[in-house]
């Protein structure tokens, strides 16, 4: 009797079952396997891309790939117990691996946090501090940060081991609300809170540089209006216009090598909206803008481009920049999106007064981050999604022969 009265204790304790929420659980299910598809499919899509394609093979996007590394694991790993745990509204996989289960939850998520930090802090030195940002990120400095990312995240959340449990009002596995008190808060607001923040703050100086950049090509595209109406001028008019031409360039190479702004990850490019130095060689060859650019982050020119351009100089028009800016704080606002609401919960919350169905919903918003990233880089990036497209066609070639030749095969 006394040993059917444990069994009963250890089986309420790894479950969540509440009459509340049973019909929730099919939605919760259906949810987490799409998340599971989307995510695994997407982000070892972004793998394979960064794998294959020359072009895609820089510095910035080694960033992209640890950041879809740490979402891969997630989503292939920890998502489908979290489906199984909805499904049965129990914990079936053991005490041992539920440990395991919140160390590596943890471990993705300080990760993914912590790129998008790189992410940030890499776009704005590319355009504030050039020179501290080759310092930052080199070969062999990415290298260590990433592998820093990695290391901080484990000795970060690897301490809490001992009170990593089942947490019944979201059905899965993580720290205990109270006995991991005060190093759980701590980590917390240092990771989701701080480095929110500080991914806030590098956009918003980033945006505001920008934001200069525009108004400068602005004044520049005034001034070239205004000299067609006087095709008469004099030498001193003539040497600022060059000045001005300088300038303006020099903006446009700016608004476009921010065209990859926000965790979307999108490549830089000054091509046609910036003129090359005279001489060089892509500003001779045609062909030389095709061939794979060993980096994504093209120095501007070191010679001032001839006065005489014309369309090239004042391309970045008010749909570019408009672009620039919706790029800058769409994931953003996806990561403030999925993560927000759960958190602001569990700090009002303090108690578990409110519904388990909400703290289900809220736990669940945050999966859509684990496999929102490679549908953004799909959507706003031409190159991976030239990538994906290749990818897809080589994956879905043999059943085109086989739907070809089937009509043969049966005659």
């Amino acid at each position: 009797m006394l040993l059917n009265q444990t069994n009963q204790t250890e089986d309420d304790f790894f479950s969540c079952y509440s009459p509340s929420v049973v019909g929730y659980r099919y939605f919760a299910v259906l949810w987490g396997c799409a998340v599971t598809i989307t995510g695994t499919v997407g982000n070892l899509m972004t793998i394979l891309a960064f794998a294959l394609d020359p072009h895609l093979r820089t510095r910035f996007n080694v960033l992209i790939v640890n950041l879809a590394v740490a979402d891969l694991m997630y989503c292939a790993i920890l998502q489908p117990i979290s489906v199984d745990s909805y499904l049965h509204l129990r914990w079936r996989s053991g005490e041992l691996w539920c440990s395991t289960f919140g160390l590596l939850l943890f471990l993705s998520n300080s990760v993914s946090i912590i790129t998008l930090c790189l992410v940030a802090v890499s776009r704005y030195l590319l355009v504030a501090k050039r020179a501290v940002f080759d310092r930052v990120f080199s070969d062999r400095g990415l290298t260590f940060l990433l592998i820093s990312a990695w290391a901080l995240g484990l000795a970060s959340f690897g301490p809490l081991w001992p009170v990593y449990v089942f947490v019944p009002q979201v059905c899965t596995c993580s720290f205990h609300r109270t006995k991991g008190r005060p190093y759980s808060t701590i980590l917390l607001f240092f990771y989701f809170f701080v480095g929110l923040g500080c991914v806030g703050v590098f956009y918003l100086l980033i945006y505001r540089r920008v934001l200069i950049a525009s108004k400068a090509l602005l004044r520049y595209r005034l001034s070239r209006r205004s000299s067609r109406k006087k095709p008469a001028s004099s030498v001193q008019g003539a040497d600022d216009s060059g000045v001005e031409s300088g300038m303006a360039n020099t903006c446009s190479c700016e608004i476009s090598s921010q065209g990859d702004i926000t965790q979307n990850k999108d490549e830089i490019t000054c091509d046609n909206s910036c003129p090359k130095p005279q001489g060089s060689a892509e500003a001779t060859d045609p062909s030389a803008t095709n061939k794979p650019s060993p980096d994504i982050f093209p120095k501007p020119p070191t010679t001032t481009p001839a006065p005489t351009t014309s369309h090239s100089a004042t391309s970045g028009d008010d749909g570019e920049f408009k672009r620039v800016t919706r790029m800058c704080f769409t994931v953003f606002l996806c990561f403030v999106f999925c993560f927000v609401p759960f958190l602001l919960l569990n700090i009002a919350d303090k108690r578990n007064r409110a519904p388990q169905v909400l703290h289900m919903f809220c736990a669940n918003l945050t999966w859509l981050n684990s496999c929102i990233n490679p549908v953004l880089y799909a959507v706003m990036n031409r190159q991976f999604r030239q990538a994906y497209h290749v990818l897809l066609t080589r994956a879905a070639a043999p059943f085109t022969c086989l739907w070809t030749w089937w009509p043969a095969l049966r005659s």
